[in-house]
């Protein structure tokens, strides 16, 4: 039994068992030991406690809904960091990488206040602050919570947000109660020490560094404690796992199983960045990432315990904009401290409330949609692709596509599973033959992408490849137009128009190098 179940005497007659704890903080009930707890990323506001979904409608880590419409930022004020992990290589003065540990510039919190407003007066769907590093927050705490203090000061709206690797969080769960965070991140890769100890080759503890197997089990063992802590206080945790194949591949159904047991809201298993150029051990060892389809089979069966994050972009540690976009370098030092920033609460609520409205005519679309394929009994899925800029629309020239989102759709709807980051196909109105095969490389295992234009070259490549571009739902809702181009290709097969096939795996290349 945990030190924190023993404090608390959950078992002392009249008291509220941890299980009953956790349900009432989180929200997340269960339909038996295998069941799939009743939140997630993809739930609405019908699926969840009222104040649950207070604290996610707008988080665009915490509702794939609000990924599309809502910003987040992080501010880089805490550059130390207590543990070493083998796939991670923090990067100060980079701009060019997009990946955790990677910044342009670290702050001091005074700055990064600042930052806040500038960028929320600017960008009024910006809904959350998160300091996620470049190292961790709560190896950093006086700068981490001085910079909460000032922001909640200057922008009280502003959702608060940290990550941590867990190893001091049971130390400041209680300052960060009071600090109305509602929003933590632990990451968690593993729950047995053995593992852990091949991820791992060190971390800094009670004034010592410590190695192997110990080091690991002193990490996980304070994981899962300070897991437990946050969600009796009634704050949403994220579980964050790296997924890497060959080491704790198998096992994250296991952490998937000690999360969720705890009271974790959301799991969110991420590919293993491993090219060789980013100089983390294990890109520089071969260590390999997963396929598409492999880290697709892990969050299905994971599923079937808790919803998954699917929508995670693996964001720099100053990050700024949409899910999937960088805005970073708009909101430079320099360029903060020349702006004349006026922050417009009243601007801010009405922006957001116009998105509410817009999301609520997108869920309708979408069940007036899938009412069509009520008497449809085919047992095919397939995957397809979407290009957009945003705001729950396929908006974006195919060529002009940074990345592609991806749906799993079935007579069953419509389900958002991942993306893949592409370089672009078109720079400076040119496009190259070699600039096709990565982007088709990427798309392997889907049978369509929807797009709101796209050249006849392209086309020709991926009808080449088995993928139909489509743009006939140019600047319609994604999930409707998944499923109306889902309708119409049982139809097409039906007919013997063309024949439904099995497709392949996929790439994925995360922590892609971005233009300087």
């Amino acid at each position: 039994m945990s030190k924190l179940l023993q404090l608390h005497d959950f078992g002392a007659p009249g008291a509220v068992s941890f299980e009953q704890l956790r349900t009432a903080a989180t929200g997340c009930s269960s339909k038996g030991g295998t069941g799939k707890s009743s939140c997630g990323s993809a739930a609405g506001p019908n699926d969840l406690p009222p104040d649950v979904w207070e604290k996610v409608k707008n988080h665009p880590c915490y509702s794939e809904q609000a990924h599309h419409h809502f910003a987040r930022m992080h501010v880089a004020v805490a550059p130390a960091c207590n543990i070493q992990c083998n796939y991670c290589n923090r990067k100060y003065d980079c701009a060019n990488e997009s990946r955790p540990g990677v910044v342009s510039e670290k702050l001091t919190p005074e700055q990064a206040a600042r930052k806040v407003v500038a960028v929320a007066s600017t960008i009024p769907q910006m809904t959350v602050l998160g300091i996620a590093g470049p190292g961790d927050a709560l190896a950093n705490p006086a700068k981490t919570f001085k910079t909460f203090e000032l922001v909640t000061e200057a922008a009280p709206d502003i959702k608060l947000c940290l990550s941590t690797n867990g190893l001091m969080l049971p130390d400041y769960v209680e300052q960060i109660a009071a600090m109305n965070v509602d929003h933590v991140t632990i990451t968690i890769n593993m729950v047995d020490p053995e593992v852990g100890a091949k991820i791992y080759p060190w971390i800094f503890y009670d004034h010592r560094r410590i190695t192997g197997v110990e080091a690991s089990k002193i990490l996980s063992e304070r994981q899962l404690l300070g897991l437990e802590m946050l969600t009796a206080r009634g704050i949403l945790v994220k579980v964050n796992s790296v997924m890497i194949p060959g080491i704790n591949d198998k096992h994250l159904v296991e952490v998937n199983k000690a999360v969720k047991s705890r009271g974790a809201f959301l799991h969110n298993i991420m590919p293993l960045i491993s090219e060789a150029e980013h100089g983390t051990a294990f890109g520089l060892s071969g260590q390999r990432g997963p396929t598409a389809q492999e880290l697709k089979a892990l969050q299905d069966a994971c599923e079937g315990e808790m919803n998954m994050m699917r929508h995670c972009r693996q964001c720099r540690a100053d990050a700024v904009g949409l899910l999937g976009e960088d805005r970073s370098a708009e909101f430079t030092t320099d360029k903060v401290m020349a702006m004349d920033v006026e922050y417009d609460l009243a601007g801010r609520q009405a922006y957001q409330a116009k998105v509410e409205a817009e999301r609520d005519a997108i869920a309708a679309a979408k069940q007036r949609e899938l009412a069509t394929l009520a008497d449809e009994t085919a047992t095919i899925k397939i995957q397809v692709a979407i290009a957009t800029k945003g705001g729950g629309l396929i908006n974006e020239h195919f060529g002009h596509a940074h990345e592609f989102q991806i749906y799993e759709v079935s007579t069953a709807g419509a389900k958002f599973v991942g993306h893949r980051r592409v370089d672009l196909y078109c720079e400076g109105g040119y496009a190259s033959d070699a600039g096709i095969e990565p982007i088709l490389k990427a798309l392997n295992d889907c049978t369509a992408v929807l797009v709101a234009k796209i050249g006849m070259c392209p086309k020709d490549s991926l009808a080449g490849a088995g993928i139909e571009a489509v743009e006939s739902y140019a600047f319609e809702y994604i999930e409707q137009s998944v499923i109306a181009y889902f309708k119409d290709y049982l139809e097409r097969v039906g007919k013997s128009e063309i024949r439904h096939v099995a497709r392949g795996d996929a790439t994925i290349r995360q922590g892609a190098f971005i233009e300087a």
